[in-house]
């Protein structure tokens, strides 16, 4: 059964699309759970699908021959998973993983270069879409080069929370220095800095902002 009008709302990609467009890709579409961990591409490996979550979070990064990696972005209910389709690409080069499990639609790909083809309002939030992505990959880089770990970690922590909508989540320090590419022992200075600054409360990989407002202020530019 396709998805209600409703439920396109919950994917800020989906939600903006013309009444027109919106049955043209509605009956394409399938509701799926991500549970936490899944991953959803593969370096080198053929899209058969793309994603749009309501409310999982999925991790793009790439992986080094050495096996360290990095969060080149976060993909959550504003977005799309498998832009590389956009570009005329059948493959990516970062993993895409769920970090945090929720919902999801999933579009095949074939059904996807059809609405491409055909043009229309379908095309042009998604390549928007793409835009934002790569803006948001440029970013990364240049934050994660030039700033702090504790913005960093600001930056991270802002992101998720805009994704999940909450003021707690589950991250591990080994997560957290995982997808900044930092060492963990920096991401272990960084929590009791921003705990002792009032900021957040951590355990056990558990973290509750408890000042977001001045989370967002400990953030470097690259948050806004």
């Amino acid at each position: 059964m396709p998805p209600s009008t409703d439920a396109l709302r919950l994917n800020r990609v989906l939600a903006g699309l013309t009444d027109v467009a919106s049955d043209q890709v509605r009956r394409h579409l399938s509701a799926v759970h991500l549970p936490l961990g899944k991953v959803l591409y593969e370096p080198g490996e053929k899209l058969d699908s793309v994603y749009f979550p309501t409310t999982a979070i999925v991790s793009l990064q790439y992986e080094l021959a050495n096996g360290a990696c990095a969060e080149l972005a976060m993909v959550g209910d504003e977005g799309m998973v498998g832009i590389a389709l956009l570009m005329g690409g059948d493959t990516t080069s970062w993993r895409a993983v769920v970090d945090g499990p929720g919902n999801a639609f999933r579009l095949n790909a074939l059904t996807l270069k059809e609405e491409l083809r055909r043009g229309g309002a379908m095309r042009d939030r998604l390549l928007r879409y793409t835009q934002a992505q790569i803006t948001q990959m440029a970013q990364t880089v240049v934050c994660n080069r030039r700033h702090s770990v504790d913005q960093q970690m600001c930056r991270w922590l802002a992101g998720r929370l805009d994704r999940q909508h909450s003021s707690e989540l589950i991250a591990t320090q080994e997560l957290i220095a995982s997808r900044l590419g930092v060492r963990r022992e920096s991401v272990t200075s960084a929590a009791a800095n921003l705990q002792h600054a009032g900021l957040i409360h951590y355990q056990r990989g558990h973290i509750l902002v408890l000042d977001r407002a001045g989370l967002e202020e400990h953030c470097c530019e690259c948050y806004a």
